[in-house]
């Protein structure tokens, strides 16, 4: 292959992969829910979308009073909903609240949707 062309293929790979979303969707909610456990704010604003900003910030707060963390965590994409991902998870969340013993908020069942925003997937609420 001559040297042009094969400078050509270079960029066209590098600007496909710049136009990609860097992760998966499930990846996504498992780091949004690991961020959330781990109270880290910066992290979990991350990954959030705009319009759910206010209600995410809600649940973020709430877990500011326990000791959480994730079990048995394991998220996949079920389908789509136009351009958004949907995502399920197995696992739960434990808490524990003013010493008391284990809450386990069980993560099945719940749809979270999650949307590719300049490249990067971020959590949209649930559906």
């Amino acid at each position: 292959m001559s040297k042009p062309m094969s400078l050509f293929f270079w960029v066209c790979i590098c600007f496909l992969a710049a136009c990609a979303p860097q992760a998966d969707p499930a990846a996504t909610v498992e780091s949004y829910l690991q961020a959330l456990v781990d109270k880290d704010q910066a992290r979990y604003a991350a990954l959030i979308c705009p319009d759910w900003e206010p209600d995410a910030m809600i649940e973020f707060d709430a877990f500011g009073a326990v000791e959480a963390s994730l079990d048995g965590v394991e998220c996949t994409q079920s389908g789509s909903d136009g351009d958004a991902a949907l995502v399920e998870c197995a696992g739960s969340i434990l808490a524990i609240y003013r010493g008391e013993d284990n809450r386990v908020i069980d993560l099945e069942g719940v749809v979270y949707r999650v949307v590719s925003d300049a490249g990067e997937w971020r959590v949209c609420g649930y559906e």
